[in-house]
């Protein structure tokens, strides 16, 4: 689905990036895991990453099955469903990370692009 076919609300939450929450399935559960977290839009392309340093059980998720909720909430509250690329090309990390590092005010973008959990996100429509 394309974000055109969203009412425009959305799109615009859509453009700012900001707190949302996610769901994913737990793999080794099997049920519903929802955390809040941050999401992107770099060049018009929506990416969650977080901060380095330790592993995370959604990233796993999001590999076991990459679909997932996303939540948005705040001033338009929306929940969408979404499928999650997790990005572990080096070359690729390097070209989007700088753009979060930039938001964070992180100058340690190699430890980042080693460490942080990075994904891309396509939004597949309203949630159902």
């Amino acid at each position: 689905m394309s974000t055109a076919q969203l009412d425009q609300p959305i799109r615009d939450a859509l453009d700012r990036g900001g707190k949302i929450d996610i769901t994913t399935i737990g793999r080794k559960t099997g049920q519903p895991h929802r955390i809040e977290i941050v999401f992107h839009n770099v060049g018009g392309r929506l990416y969650i990453s977080g901060m380095p340093g330790f592993k995370r059980s959604y990233i796993a998720n999001l590999l076991a099955d990459p679909h997932f909720t996303f939540h948005l909430k705040g001033p338009v509250n929306a929940d969408l469903a979404a499928t999650a690329r997790v990005i572990t090309d080096d070359a690729e990390r390097r070209e989007v990370l700088p753009h979060i590092a930039r938001i964070w005010k992180r100058d340690d973008i190699d430890v980042m692009i080693e460490s942080s959990p990075l994904f891309e996100v396509t939004i597949d429509g309203p949630a159902g």
